[in-house]
């Protein structure tokens, strides 16, 4: 894993935070030209995405060139001194290429072609598409690979796409052949004995298109996998190309957070930093929660080094069906959340907002309405305020607690036909999470292969696949004294998504102490009885209310936390603790109520001696975060609040942000 640090790329700042946007200078008159560049000034900009969306402006048609607006605006933003990450224009084909070429077009799970007049319209699988993306690709790296604005390359954009054609059919089946071997083993391995679905030939095997009814587990979970493969190789093959014309600058693209079609762990393998796409939504009070625990995705995928908020929004977006503009002071407050949390640097979507095409209601840096506009205000005050937080760039800020989280095993946990659609991967993530969150504790996300050693304690909410191997390193983290906390539903399947012919968690009864013989998705809430009185839990008797697990204890050194208390499984363990060597794991057979789960994740964070930054429970909308020899107080909320320290008392206004330097106790506000 090549990861540059963000800080020392050699035409960047190595004692500064980026502040950037993308700019679209094609959507706008040349002589607008320097005037937008003096805005960025003005705004304190020194980094520019240019041409995400420039294919048809370069290539009007196959194979004529136009290059010379490019040149102009680039030598334009180096005089001005804006650095820029120049973009491959690959996610938005021209109309020619699928005219010319059809088979470059997607098509969904019901045989539907999706045309051009929108973007994203290319097929991963095709060879055309690919082809065409590598000519461009290359006519970009060598023309511009030693320019003095290029700082970093920006591959495509949010790479996400899916086709069921049959070009995609063929391809998946390489991809099968590689992955299986045989013929034999794909059988094997999507247990087609099931419904007389086996196949006789490789021809047979097609994508899971629309079908009578419930698809093959086995397929659907491999298919995410290749389409996900596909897109990192899309990456890959564009990297490589600008590779060999320039070896200095880093090389990334913007991931989407938690984004359902793509394994994310294995693109950020393949970039030189992580790059993300955050928008928070103001119509929902807790958006910043999500926004927080995405933050912490990246820092996790990064390895606790430094990423980059590739994309925000300074006000409204367009996308969403009611699209609520932020409220002042909101603007601050989101980007400074992604730094505390690790970014070097925020960037926004977009520079000048368009007065035309399907983002024209999009907000930006410059309003329609111009500079002179609260919008434009607040970026102008946060470029300076990132700025004077100059000094914060590069370090690092690895935390002691990890969740494990996997893309195979949130695809398969959610696939049709399992014991109940409600209890969902992310929902468990975030019940988890908020309890951190509440009490300032700083989290990776991670994948569960990850080397468990640097940490003290890990929280597995709701990871449906987790094969022998993992188990095994899960088993000795605890055995070595890890504290592990682990939710319903988890280790129920191996890599190919077929359950295990025994009690369940199989893999993970042993460090348990516990298994487990029936799911029991609820009709009706169950009450639960802690037997310790330290399990505190406010708003009286908590209950289970869509989830329970029939579930026995076994090992010697395992203790009954708390219990059903009504109802078939009256009586029966619903949360274990089994101490394991030096360490102690745990289990929760149920979905708690915030309270219960919050005290048991404190008591684990208790156990695995980690101290809790701020010595109360933080007001609800508070983000309170370390990073740097600094300590972040962000209030995301309406109304003034005040959060209580060890030494003093901080007030934070509405939207309010306030940094401490945990050093001199000195307060920026």
């Amino acid at each position: 894993m090549n990861k540059h640090h963000l800080g020392l790329a050699p035409s960047m700042p190595s004692d500064g935070l980026i502040f950037g946007a993308d700019y679209n200078p094609e959507q706008w008159p040349r002589e607008s030209w320097p005037d937008d560049i003096a805005l960025m000034q003005r705004a304190g900009i020194n980094l520019v995405t240019v041409g995400v969306f420039s294919w048809a402006q370069l290539e009007p048609e196959e194979g004529r060139w136009n290059f010379a607006w490019l040149d102009e605006i680039l030598d334009l933003l180096h005089a001005g001194g804006i650095r820029v990450s120049l973009a491959t224009p690959t996610a938005s084909p021209p109309p020619w290429l699928g005219k010319k070429y059809p088979q470059t077009l997607p098509v969904d799970a019901d045989g539907n072609t999706l045309w051009y007049g929108s973007r994203n319209q290319f097929n991963p699988s095709s060879a055309k598409y690919r082809e065409a993306a590598a000519r461009i690709t290359e006519k970009l790296a060598e023309r511009y690979a030693k320019h003095p604005a290029v700082t970093l390359w920006h591959v495509g954009n949010e790479l996400g796409q899916i086709s069921y054609d049959d070009e995609t059919a063929c391809a998946f089946r390489r991809w099968l052949m590689d992955r299986h071997v045989s013929l034999a083993g794909v059988n094997r391995a999507w247990g087609t004995t099931f419904w007389s679905q086996q196949y006789s030939t490789w021809e047979e095997i097609l994508p899971p298109r629309t079908a009578p009814y419930i698809r093959n587990p086995g397929q659907e979970l491999d298919f995410k996998r290749f389409t996900s493969d596909q897109l990192v190789s899309l990456f890959r093959a564009e990297r490589d190309i600008i590779r060999r014309y320039d070896t200095e600058h880093p090389v990334t693209t913007n991931m989407m957070g938690f984004f359902h079609g793509m394994d994310y762990f294995d693109l950020a393998s393949e970039t030189d930093f992580v790059a993300n796409d955050w928008y928070t939504d103001p119509g929902d009070p807790d958006s910043w929660q999500m926004g927080a625990l995405t933050h912490d995705l990246c820092r996790g995928m990064s390895q606790g080094a430094p990423w980059l908020l590739m994309e925000s929004a300074t006000s409204a977006v367009n996308w969403r069906p009611h699209n609520v503009a932020k409220e002042p002071g909101a603007l601050r407050v989101d980007a400074l959340s992604a730094v505390a949390r690790g970014a070097d640097g925020v960037c926004f979507f977009q520079f000048r907002q368009s007065a035309f095409g399907a983002e024209r209601f999009h907000s930006a840096v410059v309003p329609l309405a111009g500079a002179e506009t609260r919008v434009f205000r607040e970026a102008a005050a946060l470029g300076s305020e990132m700025a004077q937080l100059g000094a914060i760039a590069g370090t690092s800020s690895q935390a002691r607690i990890a969740i494990l989280f996997d893309w195979s095993s949130w695809w398969a946990g959610e696939s049709e036909a399992r014991p109940s659609q409600r209890l969902k991967v992310m929902d468990q993530l975030l019940a988890y999470y908020r309890p951190l969150l509440r009490h300032g504790l700083s989290v990776e996300v991670v994948h569960p292969n990850s080397d468990l050693a640097r940490f003290d304690l890990v929280l597995l909410p709701h990871l449906f696949i987790v094969e022998q191997e993992q188990a095994t390193a899960l088993t000795h983290f605890v055995a070595d004294g890890g504290q592990l906390l682990v939710g319903p539903f988890s280790a129920v399947a191996d890599r190919e998504a077929k359950l295990a012919t025994a009690r369940f968690p199989r893999v993970l009864s042993e460090v348990l102490g516990v298994s487990g013989e029936e799911w029991l998705p609820l009709a009706a809430p169950v009450p639960i009885i802690f037997t310790s009185p330290s399990a505190s839990h406010d708003g009286g008797d908590p209950q289970a209310t869509l989830w329970s697990e029939d579930l026995e204890v076994h090992g010697a050194n395992t203790t009954t936390l708390a219990y059903f208390a009504s109802g078939r499984l009256s009586g029966k363990p619903a949360v274990t603790s089994n101490v394991w060597g030096l360490g102690e794991a745990r289990y929760i057979g149920a979905d708690l109520p915030a309270a219960a789960l919050e005290s048991l994740v404190l008591s684990a964070v208790q156990a695995a001696g980690i101290e809790l930054p701020v010595p109360a429970r933080l007001p609800d909308d508070v983000e309170a975060v370390e990073r740097g020899g600094r300590l972040f107080l962000l209030n995301h909320g309406s109304t003034s609040t005040s959060v209580e320290l060890a030494d003093t008392t901080i007030t934070l206004p509405p939207y309010g942000a306030t940094v401490v330097s945990q050093k001199t106790n000195r307060v920026y506000s």
